[in-house]
């Protein structure tokens, strides 16, 4: 049985004229199944004899809703789902003024093993395909009947290390038979994949690119990041370059603000001198702190004054606002508290 729920608009084509149908039927059978129907009955402006031929050689897999927590502060909803061999991810609705993001996992578990992380506890199962990360965005919105206009690939796994499923789904969303969404509202955060990167703006040139960066030391970060190893500092920045450069777009860097270790005078000095003249916008985010993990956040009211000291420096900057505290909503703590209560059992 093919499953056909991650098939981009041309593979969808291939697939039915393989089966002896007309390729026009493609566009029909897409926008079912990116606007969330469960069955090949459901999709009823196709002939009966089509449904049953789908139901015989195709499927739709769907991933589970296992767990729902929802904030009591902010209305933050946070994900665990199952894939259809048991792989648990992580997904997280938020609301804003501007309406409804939602941020997604690319893998099950990650690979890149940052030290304060989460999602990096316990390693990477598998990555994941493109229909199962499109289907992160259809469970939830049968469950809340709420549309996200705004995707963000900054949950479980690097997205640049599973670039081929990352590239398919964000075609997928972006498309006007998909889900529609634009490519100014689409975000993949990497750790900082070089080869992605470039790729990256070579295909994608409209979305949105967030680094993690974390320090703008080579041996601070490496021992934050073990991807440093592979790509420092040096040639990240340059890369970083090069991409506002060729398209014209802002990056954001991620900068989780671990006290003693990044967040002092000298650090922050640093940072503005490495970054300066670049089109950025530096996100500052106090740590999200995890049990097998002694690194302490800086505190809301550290972060804002390095908040306004990049800004005198010229270094446009914010404090994440935090969202689903009470719920474990940071990348990984659900899953992860999920295997610790399986260990324990």
């Amino acid at each position: 049985m093919k499953d056909i729920s991650g098939m981009t608009l041309p593979e969808m084509q291939i697939y039915l004229e393989k089966i002896g149908e007309k390729p026009y039927r493609a566009a029909q059978v897409f926008r079912w199944i990116y606007h969330g129907v469960k069955s090949f009955d459901e999709m009823t402006d196709l002939s009966k004899e089509l449904r049953q031929k789908l139901k015989e050689k195709a499927v739709i897999n769907m991933p589970l809703i296992e767990e729902v927590k929802t904030s009591s502060s902010d209305e933050t909803k946070k994900y665990l789902l199952s894939m259809k061999d048991g792989s648990l991810v992580e997904s997280v609705l938020m609301k804003y003024d501007y309406g409804f993001s939602i941020c997604i996992s690319s893998q099950a578990g990650c690979a890149m093993g940052c030290s304060f992380c989460a999602s990096a506890k316990g390693g990477k199962k598998r990555d994941l395909e493109a229909g199962e990360m499109t289907g992160q965005i259809l469970a939830i919105a049968s469950d809340t009947g709420n549309k996200a206009g705004h995707v963000v690939i900054m949950g479980t796994g690097e997205p640049f290390d599973n670039y081929e499923n990352t590239s398919k789904f964000i075609k997928i969303i972006n498309d006007k038979k998909g889900l529609n969404i634009g490519m100014r509202n689409i975000t993949v955060s990497t750790c900082g994949i070089i080869p992605g990167i470039e790729r990256f703006a070579e295909e994608f040139p409209n979305a949105n690119l967030a680094v993690s960066l974390h320090s703008v030391s080579d041996e601070t970060r490496t021992s934050l990041m073990p991807i440093n190893k592979k790509y420092p500092l040096k040639d990240l920045l340059r890369a970083c370059r090069n991409y506002t450069n060729k398209t014209g777009r802002r990056i954001t860097f991620e900068y989780a603000l671990i006290s003693g270790v990044n967040d002092g005078p000298r650090h922050i000095k640093a940072l503005a001198e490495a970054l300066k003249g670049m089109l950025c916008h530096v996100n500052l985010i106090p740590l999200n702190e995890v049990c097998e993990n002694p690194m302490t956040g800086s505190g809301r009211e550290r972060a804002s004054k390095i908040a306004a000291e990049l800004e005198k420096k010229g270094i446009p900057a914010t404090v994440r606002r935090k969202l689903g505290v009470d719920i474990d909503a940071a990348c990984g703590q659900l899953r992860l508290r999920k295997r610790r209560e399986h260990q324990e059992q």
